[in-house]
């Protein structure tokens, strides 16, 4: 029996409005099990935002000024309309059912159409993720254009959300994993180390649906399908991870620069950046040094790739990040913006999973395998002097800190336990001001919770933005400080209100980097609100004089970008 895309969207709609995790994992079970083989995979994928299989390289590449163009044209609603159901819905896709409800179309001509199937949505969004090249950009929005205009409301908010990745439901991997245990009658520890392997559970959903606990059984790494990666949770300081890691452990430096994920089988090898995305295109030099040196046919490694200055010394990450989003014109900006790797994991050696292996043995294999790469810098210790100098040491070498290991841990794919520990001084606090505030997503919609930081510029006098936030308040303090900057209101457009400067709030960030994105030059990275300073006044706030010495104040250990 063909599945209907309105019967997903329905089966969304149940979940959003429930937060019983047993009614959400029963009812996606019920969902599954009624799906043909060939529906499973696009089904699950969908149910989790993403509109074409994890694995591919390819993406709808649709911009939300597209979109917002597209659905203006199909509902014939005005934009302010949509703006205003948005404030109060704090949802794309909420707000996207609302005005279709509120449609000029004829809605009698939909009732003439054949209804959407969940093939024929995965076929229009592969199709618009495969078209490319000249005209791309109309071609896109013809198919679009139709591919809505013959949606239902319920079916419109759903197909935005997946063309947005903003499904925000509730339904996330692990209850989805628990789902297909339910629907085919597996083991939840099959499933999950399925899961694990394969990197991708719309694949685990399809291969139970094929062949049931057997099949799933058989699953192991596929090279060139990236592996979620095992993340860190933070603690304080060295003697914070020896005493969790029962007085003895493995410290690594933490370098400033991106995680990758490299497969190599024969000659090809492929990079994924954290985010799972094929970035091979982007880092020819990782590739040829990664053919050259390792000699295993079958392997996947996980590395830091760094950016670094003509002497080897890190230079700050934005520069980085230029790097990975670079597709044409690769090697002017290699020589421009060099990188180094430095490997520390072996996921996969000689068609065999490493990941149960303990972390010292999979050291080992890799200090086998890895020929002349680099392997990051590593420290065996039980006494917490010893480890706070390997700290210094890596902060004194330009990075940003270390890494605990525990000697015996497995490999968790996408798990953050206590079994990886990241230790990480932060640069000084800034004392800043809110001078402008937009309202959030989600949950926090009816909050201004996203706020413009600025410091002050004695000279000029006046403030300068530095940064942006979202972080480090309580709900109640965001309907406090909304309540407050109501009230300091000097004009508001759309979204955002601009205030009179008078709420000071303490940041904390990773670093400071040069961006032309605020007029004073200079942004926070992940910046957070560590409190609300009530004991300050606007006169108090940090100068952009001092946001800027502590940005020189970096390069005293990292090195610096020259564009010349």
């Amino acid at each position: 029996m063909t599945a209907f895309f309105k019967s997903l969207s329905e089966l969304l709609e149940k979940i959003e409005k429930t937060r019983k995790r047993l009614e959400i994992v029963n009812l996606t079970a019920d969902f599954l099990r009624s799906l043909e083989a060939e529906e499973v995979e696009p089904a699950v994928s969908m149910i989790l935002g993403k509109p074409i299989p994890k694995w591919s390289a390819k993406n709808l590449d649709v911009s939300w000024s597209t979109l917002t163009g597209i659905l203006q044209r199909v509902t014939d609603v005005d934009w302010n309309t949509f703006t205003e159901t948005f404030r109060e819905t704090g949802d794309i896709g909420s707000a996207t059912k609302t005005v279709f409800e509120k449609t000029k179309l004829k809605k009698q001509s939909r009732l003439l159409e054949e209804p959407l199937t969940l093939s024929e949505v995965r076929h229009t969004l592969k199709t618009i993720a495969e078209t490319t090249g000249s005209g791309s950009r109309e071609k896109k929005e013809r198919i679009i254009t139709a591919l809505l205009g013959q949606a239902s409301p319920v079916e419109a908010k759903y197909l935005i959300k997946i063309f947005t990745g903003e499904m925000r439901t509730g339904l996330h991997e692990g209850l989805v994993e628990q789902a297909i245990a339910n629907a085919y009658e597996i083991p939840l520890k099959t499933v999950q180390e399925a899961s694990m392997a394969l990197g991708d559970v719309s694949e685990v959903a399809k291969t139970a649906k094929a062949g049931g606990k057997e099949a799933l059984q058989m699953v192991d790494f596929k090279i060139f399908r990236p592996v979620k990666l095992m993340l860190a949770q933070t603690v304080a300081d060295v003697d914070e991870a020896l005493l969790m890691h029962g007085g003895k452990t493995a410290f690594e430096y933490k370098y400033d620069g991106a995680r990758v994920q490299i497969h190599k089988q024969g000659s090809e090898v492929r990079v994924f950046s954290r985010r799972l995305t094929d970035v091979t295109q982007s880092l020819p030099e990782i590739t040829e040094t990664v053919g050259k040196n390792v000699k295993v046919s079958k392997a996947i490694l996980e590395g830091e790739v760094v950016a670094v200055d003509n002497s080897g010394t890190p230079i700050p990450f934005q520069h980085l990040m230029r790097r990975f989003k670079r597709v044409h014109r690769v090697h002017d900006m290699a020589t421009k913006i060099p990188v180094k790797l430095y490997l520390f994991d072996i996921l996969y050696h000689e068609g065999k999973s490493l990941i149960a292996t303990p972390y010292l043995k999979r050291r080992m294999v890799l200090g086998e395998s890895s020929g002349g790469i680099p392997m990051t810098s590593l420290l065996v210790a039980d006494k917490k002097e010893e480890a706070a100098k390997f700290l210094q040491a890596a902060i004194d070498a330009g990075h940003e800190g270390l890494i605990a290991k525990k000697l015996d841990s497995s490999y968790a794919p996408g798990t953050r336990g206590k079994h990886w520990l990241k230790i990480k001084p932060v640069l000084d606090p800034l004392d800043l001001v809110i001078v402008a505030a937009e309202y959030g997503y989600g949950r926090r919609h009816r909050w201004l919770s996203d706020y413009y930081l600025a410091a002050r510029d004695a000279d000029a006098g006046e403030f300068s933005v530095v940064g942006k936030t979202f972080k480090g308040l309580t709900d109640a303090e965001f309907a406090e400080i909304t309540k407050r900057l109501k009230a300091l209101t000097v004009s508001q457009q759309q979204n955002r209100v601009v205030v009179l400067p008078s709420v000071v709030v303490e940041i904390t960030y990773n670093e400071i980097q040069q961006s032309p994105k605020y007029q004073s030059g200079m942004a926070l990275r992940f910046a957070r609100i560590s409190r609300v300073r009530d004991d300050k006044n606007v006169e108090d706030v940090d100068t952009i004089e001092r946001v800027r010495e502590i940005y020189e104040r970096q390069f005293a250990k990292k090195g610096r970008y020259t564009n010349n």
